[in-house]
């Protein structure tokens, strides 16, 4: 005597993957984790007021407004580039080795030292930022190096 058969739901077919296009879709977006709340989006839009009442007033608290202003769109805009980045979105390999400029070369330009040299950790950094970043994305979205 046979056992009843069990109906099994037949197997799902795997998803085919996705080949390496020049072309992000908006589907691909990756979501932050307050995803439902427009959290990046408030901040910059805040810093856009400071930065307009930044430079239309002229009183002690000027240069408060425009100090916040930019590093509220800094942090939020670079906040969004690298989660765009990282999850092989979009490429923003140039605006991050560009921070990374920055970042690397504020200490050296406040040491007593030739201007060249400012420089020359400003260069050294954003390029070996620029092929790290460009390294890392192009594993994040399957071999494509540029994605508009």
């Amino acid at each position: 005597m046979r056992p009843p058969a069990v109906e099994r739901p037949a197997p799902r077919a795997a998803a085919a993957p996705r080949t390496a296009t020049y072309k992000s879709r908006r589907e691909d977006a990756p979501q932050p984790a307050w995803a439902p709340f427009p959290l990046t989006e408030l901040a910059i839009f805040i810093s856009i007021i400071l930065l307009a009442l930044g430079f239309l007033t002229h009183d002690a608290t000027r240069g408060v407004l425009l100090g916040g202003g930019f590093l509220l769109v800094t942090l939020s805009a670079g906040e969004l580039a690298v989660r765009e980045h990282f999850a092989g979105y979009r490429s923003h390999s140039s605006l991050l080795a560009g921070i990374c400029a920055i970042v690397a070369a504020v200490p050296v330009w406040l040491l007593p030292v030739p201007q060249e040299l400012v420089l020359a950790a400003g260069v050294l950094a954003f390029v070996a930022g620029l092929y790290g970043f460009r390294r890392a994305f192009m594993r994040r979205s399957g071999g494509v190096g540029f994605r508009a």
